[in-house]
């Protein structure tokens, strides 16, 4: 790729995207792309597939050379001729990527039905032995079975098989692991890597996680704005970095080591302002002391939430206990971090404790009152004092309503507030606490960043002065650097506030940071409970050691 530019069209205004780029992917190599939402990562690999958005974009210069041949300004036929075949894409979020309506085996038979001259038992042979190589357990099953019936991690396999159906030189890989489990993550960075040396293709990683990157690159391109800042081999980047915007994505990441009393943005290190403050353990001892000698703000006392799954119209009923007899106390002001894979009940319980999803059996007490039978009006008190912040922003958020409005809309069921002008005041003193302009009162969730967003969803919960706030995987799908952003403004608002947190999330990294106590769930029980630092330095139990092996650590 030389000098490209790419700029994009609207209301005949042009806008220069990506700025007179330069690099090159070598035979056999892993090169990655790393940089924040809208740094340019996803639109640079796009135009290398020859799927940038016709209408309103295009390559204004600089050349795009694939063994020789030019597809800068390749027409779509010849480029069908190579997507797929000789460069090919596994994308960010395989549940959107994949058609909900075709069984899994039929949408990599399309691909091979295109590309090769197989016949039909030869390419199912294939696609088995295919499945066989991401490792999917029984590929006969998931074959005939639909995306909807299959997990993630499962779901980012086929996407893999798909993309390496036809051997092709080049693979870009997209962000595939953003909303994985750190465990299932290290399974399919494994894999890459094997598939890679298996068949000698080359790969262009793109991620906002440079720990990430570091497990699996030879090479390593920053991108800010729309240039590349730096480039080079993956150690010397991480180990010698020359611009700041690299140290600042490098150090925005959680230490597992060090506690930092805030941790380092982007705009810290372009500014030169970042505070090195730790957090000492005499500190931490300290503040623990004060934590516990209080009486509990919540008590979960042998909870239990069991489904039912029916196999058939004349099947027996299989229960399934999603949350098996769990014990736990919070105190005012703890932090209490909720880790686990996905599907090993952290929702569920969160959930439960919500009332949204009651539980099947056990006591759960707040303040040393039992709610966990409360009815209408009772239930309705109870909602203001504990509150949720979604993984999801964006769905979490009416598009139809202004973001004033949709922080207004829980402050008038709570009344809190005596007039409209009283909580519009009270709205744009908590959007300014969360750092957003007051201008964004007027504006529609649509019109902000993810970051943003996510800082709407944290105003809305803390309009309702809640005491207690679940934060269901709040962060993960964030970049490293607005996640950091975000992590500081949750504990600047329990500072301020008094707020009480139980944190649940994937994330080790991000949950060791944040907690004082560490709950590690599977398959619905407790594996292991207690200091998250002791958890994090010294675990007992195999699968928290598992999960702490898991997390990238950088170089």
């Amino acid at each position: 790729v030389e000098n490209l530019s790419i700029s994009f069209f609207k209301d005949g205004y042009e806008n220069e995207i990506i700025k007179n780029i330069s690099f090159s992917i070598n035979s056999e190599e892993i090169t990655a792309i790393v940089g924040e939402s809208g740094s340019g990562k996803s639109i640079s690999s796009l135009a290398l597939m020859g799927l940038l958005p016709k209408k309103i974009s295009k390559i204004t210069s600089g050349s795009i050379l694939f063994e020789g041949k030019e597809l800068a300004h390749l027409n779509n036929k010849n480029f069908k001729r190579i997507r797929g075949n000789d460069i090919a894409m596994i994308f960010q979020e395989p549940m959107s990527s994949l058609n909900p309506s075709m069984s899994c085996g039929k949408q990599v038979e399309e691909i091979l039905k295109q590309h090769t001259k197989l016949s039909d038992s030869e390419i199912k042979a294939e696609i088995i032995d295919l499945f066989n190589k991401v490792k999917l357990p029984n590929p006969k099953r998931i074959f005939k079975s639909y995306p909807h019936e299959i997990s993630g991690g499962q779901k980012q396999r086929v996407m893999i098989a798909m993309a390496i159906a036809c051997k092709p030189k080049i693979l870009i890989a997209d962000e595939p692991t953003t909303a994985l489990d750190v465990t299932v993550q290290k399974d399919i960075l494994v894999l890459l890597k094997e598939i890679q040396k298996e068949t000698k293709m080359s790969i262009l990683f793109i991620s906002h996680d440079l720990s990430l990157v570091s497990e699996l690159a030879d090479k390593v391109l920053v991108m800010y704005k729309g240039e590349i800042v730096e480039q080079g081999k993956t150690e010397t980047i991480f180990n010698h970095p020359k611009d700041n915007y690299t140290k600042a994505l490098i150090a925005a990441r959680p230490s597992t080591d060090v506690r930092l009393k805030r941790l380092p943005t982007i705009s810290d290190f372009m500014e030169d302002e970042i505070d090195t403050t730790t957090i000492s353990k005499q500190d931490r001892t300290e503040h623990h002391k004060n934590l516990y000698a209080q009486n509990p703000l919540l008590e979960i006392i042998d909870v239990e939430k069991t489904y039912i799954s029916k196999k058939g119209l004349f099947s027996k009923n299989i229960p399934f206990k999603a949350v098996d007899g769990v014990s736990f106390k919070v105190y005012p002001g703890e932090t209490i971090g909720l880790v686990g894979e996905s599907g090993c009940g952290k929702s569920t319980l969160g959930n439960a404790i919500l009332q949204l999803d009651k539980a099947t059996s056990g006591i759960i007490k707040y303040k040393g009152r039992d709610i966990t039978n409360l009815k209408n009006t009772a239930l309705r008190r109870l909602r203001k004092d504990i509150q949720i912040i979604f993984q999801d922003p964006f769905a979490s958020l009416n598009p139809r309503l202004t973001v004033g409005t949709a922080i207004m809309e829980p402050m008038k069921v709570h009344n809190i507030g005596n007039s409209e002008t009283e909580r519009k005041d009270k709205v744009i003193d908590i959007l300014n606490k969360v750092g957003l302009e007051s201008s964004a009162f007027y504006k529609y969730p649509h019109e902000f960043s993810g970051g943003q967003r996510q800082r709407i969803g944290i105003a809305r919960t803390i309009a309702v002065e809640p005491k207690l706030i679940i934060c269901d995987e709040s962060v993960s799908a964030l970049d490293i650097s607005v996640q950091a952003q975000v992590l500081n403004l949750l504990n600047d608002l329990k500072s301020q506030f008094g707020f009480t947190y139980i944190f649940i999330s994937h994330d080790l990294a991000v949950v060791k940071y944040m907690a004082d106590q560490l709950l590690v769930m599977n398959k619905g029980k407790f594996e292991e409970s207690g200091d998250a630092d002791d958890i994090y330095t010294s675990p007992k139990k195999e699968y928290t050691k598992k999960l702490i092996h898991a997390i990238p650590k950088g170089l």
